[in-house]
């Protein structure tokens, strides 16, 4: 029986991995449409700036809002 399990080869290796890289060695070549490498990587830098921004604009928002109940308090006394 030459066949294993689900199609994988001795290593537990589908193929799959292997697909990948080349689909995205072809879109690196401009070969395939899609984002390139660098351009990946590029995103998940700004997904990640944008988040932390996000934060910290949630942050001051908070620091804001108190700080003016507390002038408001402030004034009225």
């Amino acid at each position: 029986m030459g066949g294993t399990a689900g199609g994988r080869d001795e290593a537990g290796d589908d193929g799959g991995d292997a697909a990948k890289w080349l689909r995205q060695a072809e879109r690196d070549t401009g070969q395939r449409p899609g984002l390139t490498t660098s351009e990946r990587e590029r995103l998940t830098v700004l997904e990640r700036e944008n988040c932390e921004l996000k934060r910290a604009n949630e942050i001051l928002r908070k620091a804001s809002a108190f700080f003016a109940a507390a002038e408001l308090d402030r004034l009225m006394k």
